[in-house]
């Protein structure tokens, strides 16, 4: 699949095999980094036996902490986003019930903020009254990763997480120490799951049996069910522009990947 061998052909553009900088990296080079590089090919359905993925995922574990934590570089504070990051891509493959996820889970559970998300002490915006609220893209992806887990619909904790990403609806302004609000860019259907944006939050927040009556969260789904072509199709408006010359999330065509993950989400809510 030519979209296979494109990502394939840059794992050793950071310096490293895996996509990895030459001082073991996980995260740089976006889109085509460890993490991302591994998140898209899971979406193109390589599998986990290729030798590329367990070269990927053996560098994510080797990152592995003891407290659940992940280092993804050689040095920097750990932050929950980083962990998040390296559970989301795991989960993925499979490793949901290994005991270094489970240690993972535990963590991301002992340092759920009040407000109920997750929230990274890293305040490149200085600080204001809106910095002292979770960060919704973080706790976005630490639901992503325990939508795998026997945590899903069972763990009050994560029913307040979805309540904020809900309120985050309501409110649209930016919070967290990293600015995540919801705006003109965050409308716009965006293909593969990486950032913070409308598609990824309808699809996560499918899952989770908290929104799916909600009218906060029908209306998001309302705005994106706008952005289906006349076929039915999931429309990719605001691909990465690094992954522009990949067929299966070319800017403004229909995506056959993204619009099966549409349908997931249909049939999540029973609709």
């Amino acid at each position: 699949m030519p979209d296979v061998e494109a990502v394939l052909a840059r794992r050793h553009d950071n310096g490293a095999d895996y996509w990895a900088s030459a001082d073991g990296r996980l995260g740089v080079g976006d889109p085509f980094s460890t993490l991302t590089s591994l998140m898209i090919l899971h979406e193109l359905r390589v599998a986990r036996s290729h030798e590329a993925i367990r070269g990927g995922l053996q560098l994510i574990l080797s990152a592995w902490r003891d407290d659940g934590r992940y280092r993804l570089a050689p040095s920097g504070t750990l932050y929950p986003c980083s962990t998040a990051a390296a559970a989301r891509v795991l989960v993925r493959f499979g490793f949901a019930a290994d005991h270094r996820l489970q240690r993972t889970l535990a963590h991301l559970l002992e340092i759920q903020h009040d407000d109920g998300g997750w929230r990274c002490r890293k305040f490149s915006y200085g600080r204001g009254p809106e910095t002292e609220f979770s960060n919704p893209g973080v706790t976005l992806a630490v639901l992503d990763v325990f939508r795998f887990t026997q945590e899903l619909n069972r763990n009050p904790c994560l029913d307040r997480a979805v309540e904020s990403l809900l309120d985050h609806w309501v409110t649209r302004r930016p919070l967290g120490p990293c600015h995540y609000g919801i705006g003109t860019l965050f409308m716009q259907v965006e293909y593969p799951f990486v950032r913070y944006n409308l598609f990824y939050y309808v699809y996560v927040l499918s899952f989770y049996d908290r929104a799916k009556e909600d009218g906060r969260y029908l209306e998001a789904l309302r705005v994106l069910e706008s952005k289906l072509d006349s076929r039915g199709n999931m429309v990719v408006e605001r691909p990465n522009r690094k992954l522009a010359g990949l067929s299966f999330c070319e800017k403004g065509r229909p995506s056959e990947l993204a619009t099966g993950r549409f349908r997931e989400i249909v049939k999540n809510l029973g609709t």
